[in-house]
Protein backbone atom coordinates (compact mmCIF):
# COMPACT_ATOMS: atom_id res chain seq x y z
CA UNK A 1 0.00 0.00 0.00
CA UNK A 2 2.54 1.97 0.80
CA UNK A 3 4.83 4.51 -1.62
CA UNK A 4 7.76 6.30 -1.40
CA UNK A 5 9.30 6.87 2.06
CA UNK A 6 9.83 11.43 3.32
CA UNK A 7 7.34 12.75 1.78
CA UNK A 8 -0.57 17.23 3.15
CA UNK A 9 -3.28 20.57 5.39
CA UNK A 10 -6.85 22.82 7.11
CA UNK A 11 -10.39 22.91 8.04
CA UNK A 12 -9.80 22.99 11.80
CA UNK A 13 -8.52 25.63 13.73
CA UNK A 14 -5.15 26.79 12.72
CA UNK A 15 -4.58 24.40 9.99
CA UNK A 16 -4.53 25.18 6.09
CA UNK A 17 -6.71 24.55 3.92
CA UNK A 18 -2.33 11.17 -18.00
CA UNK A 19 0.56 9.27 -17.26
CA UNK A 20 1.98 8.25 -13.94
CA UNK A 21 3.76 11.38 -12.97
CA UNK A 22 2.38 12.93 -15.92
CA UNK A 23 3.30 16.39 -16.49
CA UNK A 24 6.77 17.30 -17.45
CA UNK A 25 8.28 20.18 -18.10
CA UNK A 26 8.80 23.92 -15.97
CA UNK A 27 6.92 23.36 -12.33
CA UNK A 28 5.45 26.80 -12.77
CA UNK A 29 6.98 28.25 -9.89
CA UNK A 30 4.34 29.25 -7.06
CA UNK A 31 1.31 31.36 -8.89
CA UNK A 32 2.01 30.77 -12.51
CA UNK A 33 0.95 33.73 -14.86
CA UNK A 34 -2.01 35.89 -14.21
CA UNK A 35 -4.66 35.65 -16.51
CA UNK A 36 -3.84 35.15 -19.90
CA UNK A 37 -5.14 32.72 -22.96
CA UNK A 38 -2.22 32.07 -24.72
CA UNK A 39 -0.57 28.35 -24.43
CA UNK A 40 2.16 27.68 -21.86
CA UNK A 41 4.07 27.79 -23.95
CA UNK A 42 3.50 31.45 -24.42
CA UNK A 43 1.90 33.59 -26.91
CA UNK A 44 1.17 31.72 -30.53
CA UNK A 45 2.78 28.15 -28.83
CA UNK A 46 0.81 25.16 -30.07
CA UNK A 47 -1.07 23.46 -27.79
CA UNK A 48 -3.08 20.49 -27.23
CA UNK A 49 -4.93 19.31 -24.41
CA UNK A 50 -5.66 15.86 -23.84
CA UNK A 51 -7.79 13.88 -21.09
CA UNK A 52 -5.26 12.55 -17.98
CA UNK A 53 -6.09 9.23 -16.78
CA UNK A 54 -8.28 10.59 -13.80
CA UNK A 55 -11.40 11.68 -15.05
CA UNK A 56 -12.09 15.88 -15.39
CA UNK A 57 -8.29 16.25 -15.27
CA UNK A 58 -6.47 16.98 -18.47
CA UNK A 59 -2.84 17.53 -19.65
CA UNK A 60 -1.76 20.61 -21.70
CA UNK A 61 0.95 19.96 -23.92
CA UNK A 62 2.63 22.78 -25.75
CA UNK A 63 6.36 23.99 -24.98
CA UNK A 64 6.01 22.56 -21.50
CA UNK A 65 3.27 20.00 -20.00
CA UNK A 66 0.68 21.32 -17.52
CA UNK A 67 -1.44 20.13 -15.50
CA UNK A 68 -5.35 21.82 -16.06
CA UNK A 69 -8.85 21.93 -15.34
CA UNK A 70 -11.42 22.76 -17.36
CA UNK A 71 -12.77 25.91 -16.32
CA UNK A 72 -16.42 25.93 -15.15
CA UNK A 73 -16.80 29.65 -15.76
CA UNK A 74 -14.93 30.58 -18.46
CA UNK A 75 -13.52 33.76 -18.38
CA UNK A 76 -12.48 34.02 -14.85
CA UNK A 77 -9.05 32.88 -13.14
CA UNK A 78 -9.39 32.65 -9.05
CA UNK A 79 -6.04 33.34 -7.82
CA UNK A 80 -3.81 34.56 -10.81
CA UNK A 81 -3.10 30.80 -12.53
CA UNK A 82 -3.07 30.82 -16.28
CA UNK A 83 -5.94 29.92 -18.47
CA UNK A 84 -5.67 28.11 -21.78
CA UNK A 85 -8.43 28.80 -24.60
CA UNK A 86 -8.50 25.81 -27.23
CA UNK A 87 -10.45 26.28 -30.28
CA UNK A 88 -12.60 23.21 -31.46
CA UNK A 89 -14.37 22.73 -34.68
CA UNK A 90 -17.85 21.21 -34.99
CA UNK A 91 -17.58 17.42 -36.46
CA UNK A 92 -20.21 18.19 -39.16
CA UNK A 93 -21.09 21.25 -41.55
CA UNK A 94 -17.89 21.58 -43.50
CA UNK A 95 -17.01 24.98 -44.34
CA UNK A 96 -19.88 26.34 -42.09
CA UNK A 97 -18.96 24.18 -38.88
CA UNK A 98 -19.38 25.73 -35.86
CA UNK A 99 -16.31 26.74 -33.54
CA UNK A 100 -16.03 27.15 -30.45
CA UNK A 101 -13.76 27.43 -27.65
CA UNK A 102 -12.97 25.56 -24.09
CA UNK A 103 -11.37 27.44 -21.58
CA UNK A 104 -8.80 25.20 -19.14
CA UNK A 105 -7.07 26.23 -15.94
CA UNK A 106 -3.45 25.79 -14.95
CA UNK A 107 -3.53 23.67 -11.48
CA UNK A 108 -0.54 23.98 -9.99
CA UNK A 109 1.36 21.39 -7.74
CA UNK A 110 3.30 23.54 -5.44
CA UNK A 111 -0.12 25.18 -4.93
CA UNK A 112 -2.15 21.91 -4.24
CA UNK A 113 -1.65 19.39 -2.39
CA UNK A 114 -4.47 17.04 -4.58
CA UNK A 115 -2.85 18.28 -7.64
CA UNK A 116 0.70 17.20 -6.35
CA UNK A 117 -0.84 13.86 -5.86
CA UNK A 118 -1.94 13.53 -8.94
CA UNK A 119 1.62 14.18 -10.57
CA UNK A 120 3.04 12.03 -8.05
CA UNK A 121 1.40 8.98 -9.80
CA UNK A 122 -1.80 8.00 -7.38
CA UNK A 123 -3.46 5.20 -8.96
CA UNK A 124 -7.02 6.45 -7.96
CA UNK A 125 -8.30 9.82 -6.18
CA UNK A 126 -12.19 9.11 -6.19
CA UNK A 127 -12.73 12.54 -7.47
CA UNK A 128 -14.62 12.83 -10.75
CA UNK A 129 -17.69 14.11 -12.70
CA UNK A 130 -20.10 14.19 -11.04
CA UNK A 131 -19.01 13.07 -7.50
CA UNK A 132 -19.95 14.69 -4.22
CA UNK A 133 -17.03 15.77 -2.12
CA UNK A 134 -16.95 17.15 1.51
CA UNK A 135 -13.65 19.26 1.13
CA UNK A 136 -12.03 19.59 4.83
CA UNK A 137 -9.39 22.30 5.02
CA UNK A 138 -10.73 24.38 2.13
CA UNK A 139 -8.65 27.53 3.25
CA UNK A 140 -9.24 30.48 0.75
CA UNK A 141 -10.51 28.06 -2.27
CA UNK A 142 -7.75 27.84 -4.60
CA UNK A 143 -7.62 23.81 -4.15
CA UNK A 144 -11.30 24.03 -3.98
CA UNK A 145 -12.06 25.82 -7.53
CA UNK A 146 -10.11 23.09 -9.33
CA UNK A 147 -12.02 19.84 -7.42
CA UNK A 148 -15.39 21.97 -8.64
CA UNK A 149 -14.02 22.02 -11.98
CA UNK A 150 -13.42 18.59 -11.91
CA UNK A 151 -17.02 17.47 -10.50
CA UNK A 152 -18.31 19.23 -12.84
CA UNK A 153 -21.90 20.61 -12.70
CA UNK A 154 -23.46 17.34 -12.26
CA UNK A 155 -21.53 17.06 -9.03
CA UNK A 156 -21.04 19.11 -5.79
CA UNK A 157 -18.23 20.88 -3.30
CA UNK A 158 -19.08 20.99 -0.01
CA UNK A 159 -15.70 22.96 1.54
CA UNK A 160 -14.88 23.55 4.98
CA UNK A 161 -13.06 26.09 6.58
CA UNK A 162 -12.12 26.95 10.00
CA UNK A 163 -10.28 30.63 9.52
CA UNK A 164 -13.20 33.24 8.81
CA UNK A 165 -10.78 35.61 6.68
CA UNK A 166 -9.74 32.26 4.45
CA UNK A 167 -13.50 31.89 4.72
CA UNK A 168 -14.44 35.03 3.19
CA UNK A 169 -12.35 34.31 -0.24
CA UNK A 170 -14.08 31.08 -0.14
CA UNK A 171 -17.17 32.30 -0.52
CA UNK A 172 -16.22 34.72 -2.54
CA UNK A 173 -15.20 32.04 -5.09
CA UNK A 174 -18.07 30.31 -4.79
CA UNK A 175 -20.83 33.04 -5.69
CA UNK A 176 -19.63 32.04 -9.46
CA UNK A 177 -19.05 28.13 -9.01
CA UNK A 178 -22.58 27.56 -7.76
CA UNK A 179 -21.29 23.83 -7.36
CA UNK A 180 -19.63 25.23 -4.69
CA UNK A 181 -21.02 25.04 -0.89
CA UNK A 182 -18.68 27.02 1.27
CA UNK A 183 -18.98 26.04 4.83
CA UNK A 184 -17.31 28.45 7.69
CA UNK A 185 -17.00 26.26 10.51
CA UNK A 186 -14.73 24.03 12.56
CA UNK A 187 -14.66 20.60 11.06
CA UNK A 188 -14.24 18.75 14.70
CA UNK A 189 -18.07 20.02 15.07
CA UNK A 190 -19.80 18.17 11.80
CA UNK A 191 -23.11 18.31 13.37
CA UNK A 192 -23.19 22.27 12.88
CA UNK A 193 -23.34 21.77 9.47
CA UNK A 194 -25.31 18.35 9.20
CA UNK A 195 -27.95 20.61 7.21
CA UNK A 196 -25.70 21.80 4.71
CA UNK A 197 -24.17 18.39 3.84
CA UNK A 198 -25.80 15.37 2.22
CA UNK A 199 -24.04 11.87 1.72
CA UNK A 200 -20.80 12.17 0.07
CA UNK A 201 -18.48 9.45 -2.12
CA UNK A 202 -15.39 10.97 -1.13
CA UNK A 203 -14.04 13.05 1.44
CA UNK A 204 -10.28 15.28 0.86
CA UNK A 205 -9.30 16.20 4.05
CA UNK A 206 -5.94 18.91 4.43
CA UNK A 207 -6.49 20.16 7.91
CA UNK A 208 -2.90 19.97 9.20
CA UNK A 209 -4.00 19.44 13.03
CA UNK A 210 -3.00 16.64 15.41
CA UNK A 211 -6.45 15.08 15.60
CA UNK A 212 -6.74 15.12 11.59
CA UNK A 213 -7.48 11.37 11.76
CA UNK A 214 -10.10 11.64 14.65
CA UNK A 215 -11.46 14.60 12.62
CA UNK A 216 -11.55 12.95 9.71
CA UNK A 217 -13.38 10.09 11.02
CA UNK A 218 -16.08 12.51 12.66
CA UNK A 219 -17.24 13.58 9.53
CA UNK A 220 -16.57 10.34 7.63
CA UNK A 221 -19.26 9.09 10.12
CA UNK A 222 -21.88 11.69 9.59
CA UNK A 223 -21.58 12.14 5.76
CA UNK A 224 -19.57 9.75 3.88
CA UNK A 225 -21.08 6.49 2.07
CA UNK A 226 -20.53 3.02 3.02
CA UNK A 227 -17.44 1.91 0.65
CA UNK A 228 -16.93 5.68 -0.02
CA UNK A 229 -13.20 6.97 0.04
CA UNK A 230 -10.91 9.50 1.62
CA UNK A 231 -7.48 11.02 0.25
CA UNK A 232 -5.86 12.65 3.20
CA UNK A 233 -3.06 14.96 3.24
CA UNK A 234 -0.79 14.40 6.02
CA UNK A 235 1.83 16.79 7.47
CA UNK A 236 4.49 15.11 9.46
CA UNK A 237 5.45 18.12 11.42
CA UNK A 238 2.05 19.17 12.50
CA UNK A 239 1.28 15.32 13.99
CA UNK A 240 4.68 14.96 15.70
CA UNK A 241 7.70 17.49 14.69
CA UNK A 242 10.08 15.64 16.96
CA UNK A 243 9.74 12.09 15.38
CA UNK A 244 10.71 10.94 11.47
CA UNK A 245 8.22 11.33 8.81
CA UNK A 246 7.85 7.92 7.86
CA UNK A 247 7.10 6.54 11.99
CA UNK A 248 4.07 9.75 11.65
CA UNK A 249 2.86 8.63 8.56
CA UNK A 250 2.63 5.00 9.90
CA UNK A 251 1.09 6.08 12.93
CA UNK A 252 -1.80 7.98 11.48
CA UNK A 253 -2.52 5.24 9.10
CA UNK A 254 -3.13 3.21 12.19
CA UNK A 255 -5.43 5.89 13.33
CA UNK A 256 -7.27 5.69 10.02
CA UNK A 257 -7.45 1.88 10.46
CA UNK A 258 -8.96 2.44 14.36
CA UNK A 259 -11.52 4.82 12.36
CA UNK A 260 -13.04 2.19 10.03
CA UNK A 261 -10.61 2.89 6.85
CA UNK A 262 -8.53 0.80 5.10
CA UNK A 263 -5.49 2.21 3.60
CA UNK A 264 -5.20 1.80 -0.79
CA UNK A 265 -2.31 3.75 -1.47
CA UNK A 266 0.45 6.06 0.56
CA UNK A 267 2.44 8.66 -1.44
CA UNK A 268 4.86 11.55 -0.27
CA UNK A 269 4.59 14.92 -2.14
CA UNK A 270 8.18 15.49 -3.24
CA UNK A 271 9.08 17.39 -4.38
CA UNK A 272 6.19 19.60 -4.31
CA UNK A 273 6.08 19.28 -0.45
CA UNK A 274 8.36 18.36 2.12
CA UNK A 275 7.75 15.89 4.43
CA UNK A 276 4.14 15.38 3.20
CA UNK A 277 2.12 12.19 2.20
CA UNK A 278 -1.31 11.67 0.57
CA UNK A 279 -2.96 8.44 1.76
CA UNK A 280 -5.95 6.95 0.08
CA UNK A 281 -8.48 4.64 1.94
CA UNK A 282 -11.72 3.49 1.49
CA UNK A 283 -14.56 3.35 4.48
CA UNK A 284 -16.42 0.46 5.57
CA UNK A 285 -19.11 1.29 7.90
CA UNK A 286 -19.00 -1.46 11.07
Amino acid sequence: MSRGGRGGGRGAPGGRGGSRGAPRGGRGGRGGARGGKAGPGGAGAKVVVEPHRHAGIFVAKGKEHLLVTRNIVPGESVYGEKRISIETVAAEGGADATKSKIEYRVWNPFRSKLAAGVLGGLDNIHIAPGKKVLYLGAASGTSVSHVADVVGPEGAVYAVEFSHRSGRDLIGMARRRTNVVPIVEDARHPMKYRMLVPMVDVIFADVAQPDQARIVGLNAHHFLKNGGHAVISIKASCIDSTAPAEVVFAAEVKKMQAEMFKPREQLTLEPYERDHAMVVATYNRA
